[in-house]
Formats: C-alpha cells, structure tokens, sequence
C-alpha cells in the first residue's frame, strides 16, 4: 500500500498543496493574465490549479512539484482557451472591460498627431547607439529592470543606468521635451 492512499499520505498531498498555494498563488495569477485569460476569470484559473492537483494522489511524493504545477497551470490555460473559444464562437460576446475598450474617442487631428509622435520617436530611437537603444528598449518597453538587464547583457549596474540616461537625454532633445 503506498502512502498516498492513506491518511498521512492524503494529509502530507494537502499540506504541499496549501504550501504551494501560499507560495505560487500570486504568480499564477500573473502567468494566467500573460496568457490572455480574462481578468474576471484569474481567480478561477488558479483555483482549478489547485483543484487539479488534490485529484493527483501521492502529490506530496512527486519530485519536480513546482514543474508539476506549471505543467498543471499550462494544462488550464489552454483549457481555458478551448473553452473560451468555443463560447466565443457560439455567438458570447466580450463583456464591457474599460481596460480594453477606448474611453474617449480621438478626432482625425489628434489620431494624425499621435502618429506623428512615434513616427518621430521612431526615428529618435533608431539614431541612438545600438547598446543604448537596446537597453531602452528592455526598460521602457519590455518593463525590465536595471538588475536584469544588467545581468542579462553581462553589464554593470552602473553601466546600465548611464546607458539609460543618455538615451532619454537624447530622446528628449530630439523630440522637445524637457528632461
């Protein structure tokens, strides 16, 4: 008889699970909202996660629990999709969500402007040194931090943020703005 079928295995199985819950709860639902699940529905995800794994006798035996898990979350997420999907084409439609829908609508001037401003940052951007752009745009754009960045490219800290400014001097001479 192995020990997920009794009791203490059952108790150990809900002691690694509620541990996991503790400490994996929040990336969850971060890894759910990268992956397009709705924000009404996060909530939701994480909890089948866990659900999912109660059902899997001898959890606590497992080796690789936290692969397990995200093997597990992956598993939900497309799931979700298929599900989603299916009722999407049955006619559901999205629900009203301020975060993806315009609040304001722009006229033809203001929509023409607009364009003008990131054609000219565009082009503001490609006139920097290939290293200062690049950090640029990991920091700016891809929501990096310096730390990582730093480590990714193999660069200091320091280095880092003095490629940072000089970026943003240069972009904010080429485009007007005040610094």
């Amino acid at each position: 008889m192995s020990m997920a079928s009794t009791p203490q295995g059952r108790e150990a199985d809900h002691a690694a699970i509620e541990q996991m819950s503790r400490t994996f709860g929040r990336v969850l639902l971060r890894y759910f909202e990268k992956r397009g699940v709705r924000k009404m529905d996060l909530e939701d995800a994480v909890q089948e996660v866990f659900t999912r794994l109660t059902r899997r006798e001898g959890f606590s035996e497992l080796g690789g629990l936290q692969e397990y898990l995200f093997e597990t979350a992956s598993s939900v997420a497309v799931d979700y999709h298929r599900h989603w999907g299916s009722q999407r084409r049955s006619g559901e439609h999205d629900p009203y969500d301020d975060s993806r829908h315009a609040v304001e609508d722009f006229s033809p001037e203001e929509i023409l402007a607009g364009k003008e401003d990131l054609q000219a940052l565009y082009r503001a951007l490609l006139e920097l040194p290939e290293r200062n752009r690049h950090i640029f745009v990991l920091n700016r754009f891809e929501k990096m931090r310096k730390p990582e960045i730093a480590r990714r490219l193999g660069l200091s800290l320091s280095a880092v943020e003095k490629n940072l400014v000089r970026a943003h001097e240069h972009l904010c001479n080429r485009l007007g703005r005040a610094r």
